[in-house]
């Protein structure tokens, strides 16, 4: 009965809109913020949803993106507070310890089981 509650959980700081997970407020606060972190390869464009990407570059350029069953994308970790891009969580660390020390976003490093490193010394990092 969750899911079909009147109330919602997580509400717009910006708005006042309401939503019952924080993946639908993120996605809805991008539009307030301006951080549109999917950008077209073959123009200008850029985008807050994968989605629209995709959907962009079919209509406009007759592109499709053709993903095997099942397959996964690369995990792109975007930064809420200016929109950099990076797939590997350890620059998405680094740059939100230099560029932006008081974000909450930089809270969830220290839950280490949130990501998965590459690099067997960055969980070390973390802890500097």
């Amino acid at each position: 009965m969750k899911c079909h509650s009147d109330v919602k959980r997580y509400l717009c700081s910006f708005c006042g809109k309401g939503f019952n997970d924080t993946f639908d407020l993120k996605r809805h606060t991008r539009t307030h913020t301006g951080v549109r972190p999917y950008k077209c390869a073959l123009c200008e464009k850029s985008f807050t949803q994968r989605c629209s990407l995709e959907s962009h570059c079919l209509k406009v350029h007759g592109v499709q993106h053709a993903y095997a069953y099942k397959e996964r994308r690369t995990k792109m970790y975007v930064c809420e507070e200016c929109g950099h891009t990076t797939s590997e969580p350890e620059v998405h660390y680094v740059h939100l310890k230099d560029q932006h020390p008081y974000s909450p976003a930089l809270l969830k490093f220290y839950d280490k089981r949130h990501f998965k490193f590459t690099n067997s010394n960055f969980a070390n990092m973390l802890l500097q």
